[in-house]
C-alpha cells in the first residue's frame, strides 16, 4: 500500500524498486514450523502442548498423526518415542519439551530471520 503511494509521488528506478520489494519481503517474519508427532490418547503429547502454550506466538504448531496410514514411516520410526518435535523439518527433541532446546533454536531462528544483507 505505501508502496503504491510511494510511486505515484515518485517514479522510482527499477533498482530503487528492487531494493524495495526485498527490503519489504524480508520484514514479513515467517514463523517457523514445529511438527508434534503424536497420535490419539497420547498423554505425554497433551501434556507437552500444555508447556509449548505460552511460545505459541513464536511458531505454528503442525501435528502428525503417526497412526495414518500415509505416516506409516513416521510410525515406523517414532512410536516408541512420542511426542517427537522437528523445528522446520529437522530433529529438534522427543518424549518431553525441552524448554532450553525449544528457546535457543527459536532465538536462532528470529536471529537468522532478522539479519539483513
Amino acid at each position: 500500500m505505501y508502496l503504491q503511494h510511494f510511486t505515484k509521488l515518485v517514479k522510482p528506478s527499477k533498482p530503487i524498486l528492487e531494493f524495495l520489494f526485498r527490503r519489504m519481503s524480508r520484514l514479513k517474519k515467517e514463523l517457523p514450523i514445529l511438527t508434534l508427532f503424536t497420535k490419539d490418547s497420547c498423554t505425554l503429547c497433551d501434556e507437552a502442548k500444555k508447556v509449548l502454550e505460552p511460545y505459541r506466538h513464536r511458531f505454528i504448531l503442525q501435528e502428525v498423526d503417526i497412526t495414518d496410514p500415509d505416516n506409516c514411516v513416521w510410525f515406523e520410526r517414532y512410536k516408541y518415542d512420542i511426542p517427537v518435535f522437528h523445528m522446520n523439518g529437522q530433529f529438534l527433541m522427543m518424549h518431553q519439551v525441552n524448554l532450553k532446546i525449544l528457546e535457543k533454536q527459536l532465538a536462532k531462528l528470529e536471529q537468522d530471520g532478522n539479519k539483513m544483507w
